[in-house]
């Protein structure tokens, strides 16, 4: 006797067939239940430990009002922070373009002895931690470090100053421009470029009006990361800044000063700043990957040129 419809031994081979078909199509072959409690297994996840504390900080920010909230982000030090948290960030981002950049197009584009050291290299400050990294920069320019005396002499100075805090921030944030480019750029080939020279384009040339446009977006959400990290790091910087307020505190040392001060209010206030930050680079970036497929997308769908007869 045969099994009834949708179940059972007997089943239907057209309608396994195509329940296969759809679950091939879908790129999983779990059943709903299961994809059904891992979506709210990771939708739990985010709402525990991202959103609320997403949450808390505003909340916290404004549980004087709005006014209070204002004249908090009015005081020197605050102001003081901020500036200098975007000179630091104005001054690393560019920085780590142009070494990005380079260092993305000599790994992607040139075969050479010390290739994977050179790879290495740009993927150290990832596993050295910014703590250390800032210890080394008052090993080298501190007053009792190897250039110090030499500094001091010349009157400069490099740690508990703005320099400091510069070259402590240039080094925890090079790596994510490069990163994003050199799987992009070893993806797309260098054909592009040689067809470019041979056609008699200059090294520039081909840069700007060959090797740009197709890393633009790459390179827009590498800059997006990195200029979001150098506005939010604070390992490093605590280090090499000596949190001298209202010189060289940046937003995250204000928040910390604050915090331990006990002025919630005021810390949570400049808290939500780097937190508005992180909300607008997430928009950005969004925006900029959906850019980024689009224009694979229409590049794809393309059809190919024809020679002329």
């Amino acid at each position: 006797m045969a099994a009834p419809p949708g179940g059972g031994v007997g089943m239907n081979p057209s309608v396994v067939s195509a329940r296969a078909a759809a679950r091939a199509q879908s790129g999983t072959t779990e059943v709903p239940w299961v994809r059904w409690a891992l979506t709210a297994l990771a939708l739990g996840f985010m709402l525990l430990f991202l959103l609320l504390p997403l949450a808390a900080v505003f909340t916290e920010a404004l549980r004087q009002g709005l006014n209070a909230y204002l004249a908090s982000l009015r005081e020197p030090d605050a102001w003081a922070a901020i500036r200098l948290t975007l000179l630091t960030a104005a001054i690393a981002v560019p920085l780590n373009l142009v070494f990005g950049v380079a260092a993305a197009w000599c790994i992607a584009k040139y075969e050479f002895r010390g290739k994977a050291f050179l790879t290495t290299l740009v993927d150290l400050p990832f596993s050295v931690s910014p703590v250390v990294a800032g210890l080394t920069y008052v090993l080298l320019y501190g007053a009792q470090g190897w250039f110090g005396p030499w500094l001091a002499a010349h009157d400069i100075k490099v740690v508990f100053a703005v320099p400091g805090i510069v070259l402590a921030t240039v080094f925890v944030t090079f790596p994510f421009i490069a990163r994003e480019l050199i799987p992009l750029m070893q993806a797309q080939g260098s054909d592009e470029e040689q067809a470019a020279i041979v056609l008699g384009a200059s090294g520039w040339q081909t840069f700007w009006h060959v090797t740009l446009p197709n890393i633009r977006w790459g390179l827009l959400y590498g800059v997006i990361l990195c200029n979001a990290r150098a506005m939010g790091e604070f390992g490093a910087v605590s280090v090499v800044s000596g949190h001298i307020r209202g010189q060289t505190n940046t937003i995250p040392l204000h928040v910390e000063i604050l915090y331990n001060e006990y002025q919630s209010v005021a810390a949570f206030a400049a808290a939500s700043l780097l937190a508005l930050l992180a909300l607008v680079t997430l928009v950005i970036k969004t925006w900029a990957e959906h850019r980024n497929e689009r224009a694979l997308r229409e590049a794809a769908a393309l059809p190919p040129e024809r020679p002329n007869t």
